[in-house]
């Protein structure tokens, strides 16, 4: 399966908050989003694509925490 551009990113979830926005990948707008975006990044298979286009997994993984912490979601580490 074709990995998803960042334009069809956008076009999926719109102009949100992104833990990886240079790629449009794992929105973080909602608690929801970041319960799923952390799910998701944890995933082997997910979690090999990184780097990707300069974006690092640590990075990503930030991001997402950055965003539970401001919806107040509590997820692991």
């Amino acid at each position: 399966m074709a990995e998803r551009t960042a334009k069809e990113g956008e076009e999926k979830y719109g102009d949100v908050e992104y833990a990886d926005p240079k790629n449009k990948a794992y929105p973080v707008n909602s608690p929801s989003r970041v319960r799923a975006a952390w799910s998701y990044i944890n995933m082997p298979k997910n979690a090999a694509k990184y780097p990707r286009n300069g974006v690092s997994l640590s990075s990503v993984k930030a991001r997402i925490r950055s965003a539970a912490a401001k919806h107040g979601v509590h997820i692991g580490s």
